[in-house]
C-alpha cells in the first residue's frame, strides 16, 4: 500500500493528512482533518492535486501526433512531466491517407501506457469535418462527414471527441447519431449562428473546441457561435495562455459556463525552444512564447497544464479549488470518465504534488510516481 501526505483537495476540499493508493493503483482511502485553502496555501507542506486532464493535445517534445511512429509516446511523456496524467491525442484536418497513417501509428501503439506518460484516453478528431471558412491554423482538407471513415478510424483507436461546424451539410443531421454512438460532439471551427449553436446542442453536442477562437464572435444582434455558448453551454473547453483568449474574456467564460475546462491545444513546440516544428502538414514558429503561422495566425500553443494552472491562480485570481476543478474535474466529467479528475475511494490515482508556488515536485499517474519511473 503506498501512502502520500500532505494538503489533500478531496470534493469537498482540503484535507491535512495522507492519500494511500492499493495495487491497482486506485484510491483506497483519505485521512485527515478538514483545512481552509487559506491555511494550506500559507504552509509550506506540499499540496495534492487531482492530476490534470487535457482534451485537446496536438504534439510536445517536438513530437506531432500526425507524425505516427513513436510520436504517441514521446507526447505523452512530455505532458506528463508537467501534471497531464491523462490526455486526448488530438489530430489535424489533413488528407485521407494523413489520418490513415496516424491512426495505424496509434493502434500499433495500443492503449498501454508508457511507464513515465500520461494515459491516452483516446483521440479527439479536431476536423476534417469542420468549415473552410474557419480553418484557423487547420489545413485546407475538409470534407463532408462520412460515417464509414469515422468508423474505420475508430476500430484502430478509439476516439473519443470530434469537433464539427454544425452548418457545414449534413452534419447537423449527424450529430445525434454520433452521441447515440457513444462519442462525445463539440462546436469548433464553424462559421454557423448562434440559431446553428443552439440546434446543434439541442441535437447532443456537448461543448465548444477552444471557445471564442475559430468560431463567430458575440455581437448584440448577431450573438454568434460564442453567444450561444455563453447562454446555453454547460461545458467548454477554452486555452488560458494569456494569448489566445483575454483574460477579461476569459472571466466571461467562467461566469456563464459552468463546466468551463482548460485545455493545452499545444503542439510539438511545446517543452521545447523557439524554432519552427510540425503541426500536421504546417510548419510552425515558437516564439515570445507563442507558436504561428507564417502569417501570423495563431497555430495552437506552448501551453502545458502546470502553467495553465499557474495562469488561472496567480493570473486570474482563481481559488486554487475552482482552478484545480478547470484543469481536471470538469474535462472528466465532460468525458464521462468518473474515476479520474478527483482524489476519492475508487478513483485511478492520478496526482499531482505542488509546492506554495504551484511548482510541481511529483506526478503519479494510476497510482505509479513520474519521477520514480524516470530514476528507473
Amino acid at each position: 500500500m503506498k501512502q502520500i501526505e500532505g494538503h489533500i483537495l478531496t470534493p469537498q476540499g482540503f484535507m491535512r493528512g495522507a492519500m494511500e493508493l492499493d495495487e491497482q493503483g486506485r484510491v483506497a482511502r483519505i485521512r485527515g482533518e478538514p483545512v481552509a485553502e487559506r491555511e494550506v496555501r500559507d504552509s509550506a507542506q506540499p499540496m495534492l492535486l487531482p492530476g490534470f486532464i487535457d482534451l485537446h493535445v496536438h504534439g510536445g517534445g517536438g513530437h506531432d501526433i500526425m507524425d505516427g511512429g513513436e510520436a504517441l509516446r514521446r507526447v505523452s511523456e512530455l505532458h506528463a512531466q508537467h501534471g497531464t496524467t491523462a490526455l486526448l491525442a488530438t489530430t489535424m484536418t489533413a488528407p485521407m491517407a494523413d489520418l490513415d497513417m496516424a491512426f495505424a501509428a496509434m493502434h500499433a501503439t495500443g492503449l498501454e501506457r508508457s511507464a513515465a506518460g500520461a494515459r491516452v484516453l483516446g483521440v479527439h478528431l479536431e476536423g476534417p469535418y469542420i468549415s473552410q471558412k474557419k480553418l484557423g491554423a487547420q489545413p485546407d482538407f475538409t470534407r463532408a462527414m462520412a460515417m464509414s471513415e469515422l468508423q474505420r478510424w475508430h476500430a484502430l483507436f478509439p476516439i473519443r471527441l470530434i469537433t464539427l461546424a454544425p452548418e457545414v451539410p449534413g452534419n447537423m443531421d449527424v450529430i445525434e447519431s454520433l452521441c447515440a454512438a457513444g462519442f462525445r460532439v463539440q462546436i469548433g471551427h464553424s462559421m454557423g449562428s448562434y440559431e446553428d449553436g443552439t440546434q446543434a446542442m439541442a441535437k447532443g453536442a456537448g461543448s465548444f473546441t477552444h471557445l471564442f477562437n475559430a468560431m463567430t464572435p458575440l455581437h448584440h444582434r448577431t450573438p454568434g457561435m460564442v453567444g450561444a455558448a455563453l447562454a446555453h453551454a454547460q461545458f467548454a473547453e477554452i486555452i488560458p495562455d494569456l494569448i489566445h483568449v483575454h483574460p477579461g474574456a476569459i472571466r466571461v467564460a467562467l461566469r456563464a459556463i459552468p463546466g468551463l475546462y482548460c485545455v493545452t491545444d499545444s503542439t510539438a513546440a511545446a517543452g521545447m525552444p523557439d524554432g519552427e516544428y510540425r503541426l500536421g502538414r504546417h510548419t510552425v514558429t515558437k516564439c515570445l512564447g507563442g507558436v504561428r503561422l507564417a502569417d501570423g495566425t495563431l497555430a495552437g500553443s506552448t501551453l502545458t497544464m502546470d502553467q495553465a494552472l499557474r495562469n488561472l491562480v496567480h493570473g486570474l485570481g482563481l481559488s486554487l479549488i475552482d482552478a484545480s476543478r478547470r484543469v481536471s474535474t470538469h474535462a472528466a466529467d465532460y468525458l464521462g470518465a468518473f474515476d479520474r479528475g478527483r482524489l476519492v475511494a475508487g478513483a485511478w490515482g492520478d496526482a499531482v504534488l505542488l509546492d506554495r508556488d504551484l511548482k510541481l515536485m511529483d506526478v503519479w499517474v494510476e497510482g505509479s510516481s513520474i519521477e520514480h519511473e524516470n530514476a528507473g
